[in-house]
C-alpha cells in the first residue's frame, strides 16, 4: 500500500453526504476521521463505506489508486470532537462523491492561502472547485438551478407542456450538452464565437425572457399536477425512491467514467 497523504482530514457528519467525503478523500490517500454526536452512525457508516467502496471496485467505479481494502484502512471513527480535531489538516462537511463540482466561498477574512490551499486540496482528490468572488445566496449552482426549476414550474402550470415532457426537454435535451460543457461555452460554440452569438441572438433571448412570469409559489392546483406525473413514474414510497436514487447514482458513476474517458483523450 502506497504511504497515506501528509495530515488527517476530520469529517464533521457521518451520513450519505459525510460518508462520501471520507471516500473521497481516502481515494487520495488521506487518513481520514469521522466524527458524529451519534456513536452508532459512525459505526453504521463505517460499513456502509466499505460495502460501497467494493461495489464500487466491483463495477470499475472506485476512484484514485489504491484498492477498497487500502482506503476502507485509512477511514475510522471518533468519539469526540476534540479527538477528531486533534492534528487535522482539513475539517469537512459537504457535497458528495457522484457530483464533483466543490463551490469555494471565502469569507471577506479569509486568508487567500487557506482558499488556495483547499482549492489545491479539491483537485487533489478528484473534485472540481470552483471560487465563488463573494457569498451569495443559494450559492451559484443553486440559483441556476432555481432558474431552471422556476421556468419549468411556469411552463407547466401554464398548460405548455406536461410534467413528464417537461422533464424530457431537459434530460435528452439540454441536459446532454450540459454534462459536458456549461451555458456559455454553448454560447460560444453555438456561433462564430461569443461575440457573433450574441450578435445575432441577444435580441431574440431578451424578447423571449420579457415572456417570463412571476416566481411561482409552488404549491396549488399545479404542485398536486406535478407530483401525479411524478408518482406515475417513480411512486412516492420510501422503497421506490431508493430503487430511483440508486439507479441516478449509478447513471451518474457511469456519466463520470465517460468524463473521465473523454478528457484524457
Amino acid at each position: 500500500m502506497a504511504s497515506p497523504a501528509t495530515g488527517e482530514v476530520v469529517i464533521i457528519g457521518s451520513g450519505l453526504i459525510g460518508q462520501s467525503w471520507a471516500m473521497l478523500f481516502a481515494s487520495g490517500g488521506f487518513k481520514v476521521k469521522l466524527y458524529d454526536i451519534e456513536p452508532q452512525q459512525v459505526t453504521n457508516a463505517l460499513e456502509k463505506i466499505r460495502k460501497e467502496m467494493k461495489f464500487l471496485e466491483q463495477s470499475g467505479s472506485l476512484k484514485g489508486s489504491l484498492s477498497a481494502e487500502e482506503q476502507g484502512s485509512l477511514i475510522s471513527g471518533c468519539l469526540t470532537i476534540q479527538a477528531a480535531a486533534e492534528g487535522a489538516m482539513h475539517i469537512q462537511v459537504n457535497p458528495p462523491y457522484h457530483v464533483p463540482l466543490v463551490e469555494l466561498v471565502p469569507h471577506p477574512e479569509t486568508a487567500p492561502a487557506t482558499v488556495d490551499r483547499t482549492y489545491a486540496l479539491m483537485q487533489k482528490i478528484g473534485q472540481s472547485p470552483v471560487r465563488v468572488m463573494k457569498e451569495i445566496d443559494g450559492f451559484a449552482l443553486n440559483r441556476l438551478q432555481y432558474a431552471v426549476i422556476s421556468e419549468a414550474w411556469r411552463l407547466v402550470e401554464e398548460g405548455i407542456v406536461s410534467p413528464s415532457d417537461l422533464d424530457l426537454v431537459m434530460s435528452d435535451g439540454l441536459g446532454m450538452r450540459y454534462a459536458f460543457i456549461g451555458p456559455l461555452e454553448t454560447m460560444h460554440l453555438n456561433a462564430e464565437g461569443m461575440l457573433s452569438y450574441c450578435d445575432k441572438y441577444s435580441e431574440g433571448m431578451q424578447r423571449v425572457l420579457k415572456t417570463f412570469g412571476p416566481i411561482p409559489d409552488f404549491s396549488g392546483a399545479t404542485v398536486e399536477k406535478v407530483n401525479q406525473a411524478m408518482c406515475v413514474k417513480v411512486p412516492d414510497d420510501p422503497e421506490h425512491l431508493a430503487a430511483r436514487r440508486q439507479w441516478r447514482d449509478e447513471c451518474l458513476l457511469r456519466l463520470a467514467k465517460l468524463k473521465r474517458q473523454m478528457q484524457s483523450q
